[in-house]
Formats: C-alpha cells, structure tokens, sequence
C-alpha cells in the first residue's frame, strides 16, 4: 500500500483512484529514498543562489540550485503529479495524494509542485480558451520539459491584504505592463506565474484587481522585464528559492479583469491551501514514523523507550492527530474534485479547507517537535532528519494564509449568504446519526460536542465584537470536531478505529487525570505496534528493490 491508513479509505471514496495505486507506491518509495537523500543534502549544503546578471551584464535572473533538486522537480512532472488529471482525466485527488506523500521528505518540492497546479488551474478552469489553447500545455506536460508556476500577490506593506495591493496593469494593447514589487514569490524562478495588478482606473481594493498571467521570457526568447532582487534567507524550506520581485514594465496578459481578478486568484489559493493540509498530514505521517522507529529501538533505563507510559501515551497523541488530521485534509480534497463537478459544494470545499488548513498545520509543528524531544539531542543535529523537517514544518501555518485568515474565512462561511453553519450542522448530524448502536459512547459523544458548536457559533456570530474576539477559538474548536466526526464516521470499519476516536475525543474533551478508557490505550498502542512493523516492511522492500 501507499499508506495503510488512507489508501483503504480514498480508494473507497473516489473508485478512480484504484487505477492508480501501483503509480502511488512508487512515487512513495522514490520519494523516501531519492528525494528524502536530496532533500538533507539541499538543506545543509546547497541551497539556491542568484545570479541576476549576465558576464556582460544582462538581465537573467539565473536561479543557481542543486541539480539534484532541479532534476527532482521535473522528475516529479514526469510522475504525474500535476499532469494526470489533465491528460488522463484523473481525478486532483491523485495530485493531493502525491502531494501528501512528497511532504514527507521535502516540502521544498511539494511548495513549487503546488504552486505549478494553482497555475494551471487558473488556466485549465478559469482562463478564456484562447489562454488555454496556448499555455497550459506547458505546465502539465510531462515529458521532463514542464514550465513550473508562481504566485505572485503578497507585497510588502500589504502581506495578506491582497486588496491592498499597489502593483499597476498599464494596457499595451493585447499585452498588460506590470510595475510593482512583489515581496515574497516561492518558485521565483517560475516559468509562469499569475499576479495580481490594479489597471489604470480601478477602483481600490480587492474589486479593482485584474490577475496576469507573467512568463519568465519573451516570445523572442529574451528575459522578462522583471528584476529577482534577492533570494530570502528563511527558517526552513531552504532548498525553494524564494525571492523579492521588481516588475519593471513586465509583459504579462491578463487572465481575468476586474472584479474577477482577486475571485480568481482566490481559486489559486484555495487549490493551494488543499496541498497545504495534505502537506501538513505528511509532515505529521513523517515525524510520527520516525518518533515509533526510535522509541521501538532506543533503549535507556533498561528498557526500549516505548515500554514507557509517558512515552507511550505521546506516540499516541501524535497518531490520533494523524488520523483526525489526514480525514480532515482529504475530505477537502474530495470536496474539490466534488465542486468541480457541482459548483454548489463550492461553500462546504472552503469550509472544511479553512478548518483543514488550520488545524495540520498547527498539528504538523506540534508532532515534529514531539519527534524531536522524543529522540532527543540528536534530533536537534543536521545528522537527522527531523530538525529539517521541524524548520520547514512551520511555512505550513504561514504559506496561503495564517490561522488568522482562515478564522475570518469561517465567519464569511458562517453567515447567512453562505449558510455555512447549515451545512456543517448536517454533516455532522448525518454522521452522528449513522453510527450504529454498538457505537453508542462515540454517538454520545459527538452529539454532545455538535450541541456545544451549536452554542459557540451562536455566541461568536451574535455580534462584531464577539466575531473579532473569538473568531480564532471557534476555527479551533469546529476543526478538531470535524476531524473526530470524521473519525467516528470511519469507526464502523473496526474496533481500533473506533478505540483510535475515543482517544481522540480524550484530547480535545480531556477527562480528568486517571480517567481515560485503559482499553483505547491498550488496543491502540497495538496499532502503534503494527503501523512499526508495516513500515519496517515497506523500507526493507524499498531497499531491496
């Protein structure tokens, strides 16, 4: 299998997927072992360097990176990561699933593979045909020729204000001059990017924003107007290059005008911030692997690590975190697959993706640094993998929005134009009501939890202060009761999954000290068991092969 724990459930949910299960355990395998080798060596010993100009002193905006990286990253197009739903029509969950699984080693590749879909998105759902016809091809071939995309919104004063934004559109007949500064462009060595611009005339804020498409070169094959400043020096993610951009009378043609420039460019970032959540569950898959495979080697006191209650019970925090966290991020990537085909899903798809977004990735920061105090000063060193892991872990409450942004895209979601509490209150209840009587104590308990959301939806929606003040805790609260809702609903396939809810309730319902259910701790430590033992299978056959 791809994964023991998701691969059962997706292939259930979206049947097209089955086609593709051999393709999945292969790119899983390349990735532990190729990328997750490139990924350590990136990081400590090559990282991206520009070179702006040319002996002769021409513009280039020559980005200098490991070509172990740069290979990598054209090698994961030829996989199909982006192209497969555009050539063969599969479904974006195959994406979001390689996404999911290319985070595990290295989110410096997962953040440009991101942002290439966002792009071709844009262009595959929202650009005019004639747009279409002549660029999208580019960014889903997979011949190891592909052109990789950009994003290009935040700017320096402005940061998530994209309304704020100051970069001008000046009309040059069928092309668009940008002149602005975007302050922080991942992938900025892109070979298309879209970017947001105010044309001559517009109005101020988001309503006034045109979206553009910008390609690195000219069709005379000269570099575009534009000036890479500087690349930034960051916390993590050190093998993406990441730069400061000068738009200098940048030739850039318009993808959609204003008002639908910024709707547009949202619909890029919703993409993104799916490949956020599942990216996020990876790092959280990532660090709990390596969290077992040193508390079932590690011996001290006498004893393996894992023999210890203390121990024992963080390995299992950090499992049901997994759980909750990976049914949480992919039930938005099924909502997208979902709103394509009905665009009245479109409201629950950025509901369940700003809870999904939130709560991975505040998930994925707290089980990596679990891994790391659990194995210790070593963890700490370049030598394991998990201080990389830790740095890059936290672009992932950062990148497309922090928590902040996502608390006000629940309120929008909440009030009554998009009757976003309606829907959430039915799909939680649908789910309580479907649990079987065996499963009366996890019905109970999700009942009691949607009556206690019920309340704080009506107190945080009861007024401006109250929304401005609580907004944050309520995106908190409906995010973990989601993804135990969804824990529950996937209880009816065995005891351990439903042993593996309880558990879960016991960490957003904490019980008093010495009041947790001794059987969930016993049945689930056995999973922990089992989930060490089907990874140590996989590794050894991915050695082999």
């Amino acid at each position: 299998m791809f994964d023991p724990y998701l691969e059962p459930l997706l292939t259930v949910r979206e049947p097209r997927l089955s086609s593709y299960t051999a393709r999945l355990r292969e790119f899983r395998d390349w990735v532990l072992t190729d990328v997750d080798a490139q990924a350590n060596y990136t990081d400590r010993y090559a990282p991206p360097a520009l070179r702006a100009y040319d002996r002769d002193g021409e513009l280039i905006n020559r980005i200098v990176a490991n070509p172990q990286y740069d290979a990598q990253h054209q090698e994961c197009y030829r996989r199909g990561i982006i192209g497969l739903p555009y050539k063969e029509s599969a479904p974006h969950l195959l994406s979001f699933t390689m996404g999911y699984l290319l985070s595990q080693a290295d989110i410096s590749l997962h953040c440009p593979v991101t942002l290439t879909g966002a792009v071709a998105y844009v262009l595959g759902y929202h650009a005019c045909e004639k747009l279409r016809g002549e660029f999208l091809h580019d960014l889903v071939r997979m011949d190891g020729c592909t052109k990789t995309g950009g994003t290009w919104a935040t700017e320096k004063h402005g940061g998530s204000d994209v309304g704020a934004t100051t970069t001008r559109a000046v009309s040059n007949g069928d092309t668009f001059a940008l002149h602005g500064l975007k302050w922080f462009t991942s992938n900025a060595n892109s070979g298309l990017a879209v970017a947001t611009a105010r044309p001559e005339g517009a109005p101020a804020g988001s309503a006034g924003l045109g979206l553009y498409l910008v390609p690195s070169h000219l069709k005379d094959g000269k570099t575009n107007r534009y000036l890479i400043r500087r690349l930034k020096d960051k916390l993590g993610t050190k093998g993406l290059p990441t730069g400061e951009i000068e738009l200098l009378g940048t030739e850039a043609v318009e993808i959609a005008p204003p008002p639908e420039g910024f709707k547009t460019m949202m619909a890029a970032l919703e993409y993104s911030r799916v490949h956020n959540a599942v990216g996020s569950v990876g790092v959280q898959r990532r660090a709990l692997r390596e969290a077992v495979a040193w508390a079932k080697s590690r011996d001290a006191f006498g004893n393996k690590l894992i023999r210890y209650p203390m121990v024992q019970d963080e390995l299992l925090r950090m499992r049901v975190r997994f759980e909750a966290g990976a049914l949480l991020a992919f039930e938005a990537a099924l909502s997208f697959d979902a709103a394509l085909v009905d665009p009245k899903r479109g409201t629950w798809l950025r509901l369940v993706t700003a809870l999904a977004k939130y709560l991975t990735a505040e998930d994925a920061i707290h089980s990596a640094r679990s891994a790391l105090e659990l194995i210790g000063g070593n963890a700490y060193t370049s030598d394991y993998p998990i201080a990389r892991i830790q740095r890059d872990a936290q672009v992932l409450t950062v990148w497309e929005g922090p928590a902040n942004i996502q608390a006000l895209e629940l309120l929008r979601l909440l009030s009554p134009k998009y009757r976003g509490a309606e829907l959430y209150e039915r799909r939680m209840h649908g789910i309580a009501n479907a649990l079987p009587s065996s499963m009366s104590q996890l019905q109970r308990s999700l009942k009691k939890r949607i009556s206690d959301d019920h309340e704080a939806i009506a107190v945080v929606t009861a007024d401006q202060a109250n929304a401005r003040r609580y907004a944050r805790r309520l995106l908190h609260r409906l995010s973990q009761s989601l993804g135990f809702a969804l824990m529950c609903e996937r209880a009816v396939e065995g005891e351990r999954l439903a042993l593996t809810a309880i558990r879960y309730h016991e960490e957003i319902e904490p019980p008093a000290i010495g009041g947790e259910d001794p059987k969930v701790h016993h049945e689930a430590l056995e999973l922990i068991d089992d989930e060490a033992v089907s990874e140590s299978q996989q590794s050894a056959a991915v050695t082999k092969d």
